[in-house]
């Protein structure tokens, strides 16, 4: 599974911007592969579960026998990054009307409402100050995006809708959670993918991974 300096970290490849994550991974320093099958899984360190639609993501995740192998290896502890869609699938809870189709893997003790800030056309790009990133706001692209409507005693809020107008007129918004963690399980409700030539919330998932890789190695 590869050594402590380079954790292997395998990315969804059901749907979503795949090629985009894998990118940024290896950009950061890590043996970035994308995952279809169970045996995949078994090879890596990590796991990112890109955006897309949730609930064609949960259908996929079971056509590829992937659904409850991920589940597992969740609970006993695989750090994981769900952009997106990924949020959702992360997550305790799903509250929106319609979502009885949607399956969360209950990764992150958090209710998420799909499609919160409204259809593609209200797609926005928002400067946001993030905890944990360094070197000033993260430029954040939402599309068609969630936001999380209640959080857990064990999660940490990372960064919220700023208390500012934008440009998509999301100001009513304010306030809105839409990054969190709880142990080494990061999401967040916009693409940092798409940003070109910033790498910062990989980053900080990747360090998340070699925490954990370190921390393995020590207790053996």
């Amino acid at each position: 599974m590869g050594d402590v300096t380079t954790p292997v970290i395998g990315v969804l490849a059901l749907q979503g911007g795949v090629a985009e994550h894998l990118a940024a991974l290896e950009r950061c320093g890590a043996d970035a592969r994308p995952v279809r099958r169970a045996e995949e899984l078994d090879a890596v360190h990590g796991i990112v579960l890109p955006g897309g639609e949730s609930t064609t993501m949960t259908r996929l995740l079971d056509t590829f026998e992937l659904y409850e192998p991920l589940r597992e290896r969740l609970a006993a502890g695989l750090p994981a990054y769900g952009s997106c869609a990924g949020m959702i699938m992360l997550a305790r809870e799903v509250v929106d009307p319609g979502s009885s189709a949607v399956r969360p893997l209950g990764a992150l003790d958090v209710a998420v409402r799909r499609n919160a800030f409204g259809r593609q056309v209200d797609s926005f790009e928002t400067d946001l100050d993030f905890a944990g990133v360094t070197d000033g706001p993260v430029r954040a692209v939402f599309i068609r995006a969630p936001w999380v409507e209640s959080v857990g005693p064990d999660v940490q809020v990372l960064a919220a809708v700023p208390e500012v107008p934008d440009s998509a007129g999301h100001e009513a918004d304010a306030g809105r959670i839409v990054a969190v963690q709880q142990g080494p399980v990061l999401a967040t409700a916009f693409h940092p993918e798409l940003v070109g030539g910033d790498d910062r919330v990989h980053r900080y998932f990747v360090q998340i991974v070699r925490a954990q890789q370190m921390d393995a190695a020590q207790a053996q």
